[in-house]
């Protein structure tokens, strides 16, 4: 899905059964994307190992994000960001339950790699 939208904040969905992702500008070597989450969590058992890096920030709402290697979630509320190396495994615990979780992330190649 490509953004149909000027606004970070605009069309925001309610009541998701699963996340949306919108990728808002995508090259060969990085991709930007909106996700809103409304509740969602990575379902248990499962990790994410993703190729590229990721860059993302939580523009609005809150979530707490697990990372293999760590015993305990890091919480992170707006404003707050982190980067993930490629196949650092990680997870997504919870998300705002009571509003929009709304993320801004941006994937991209290291060292020219992806």
């Amino acid at each position: 899905m490509t953004a149909q939208f000027s606004n970070i904040f605009g069309q925001i969905p309610t009541g998701l059964d699963e996340e949306q992702f919108i990728a808002l500008a995508e090259t060969r070597d990085f991709k930007l994307a909106r996700i809103v989450s409304t509740g969602q969590a990575t379902p248990d058992g499962e990790w994410y190992d993703q190729e590229r890096a990721e860059w993302v920030v939580v523009l609005k709402g809150s979530a707490g994000l697990r990372f293999e290697d760590e015993t305990h979630d890091r919480v992170l509320a707006e404003g707050d960001f982190v980067e993930i190396a490629p196949h650092r495994r990680h997870r997504v615990t919870w998300t705002d339950a009571d509003g929009p979780t709304i993320w801004l992330a941006l994937y991209f190649d290291v060292n020219g790699e992806g």
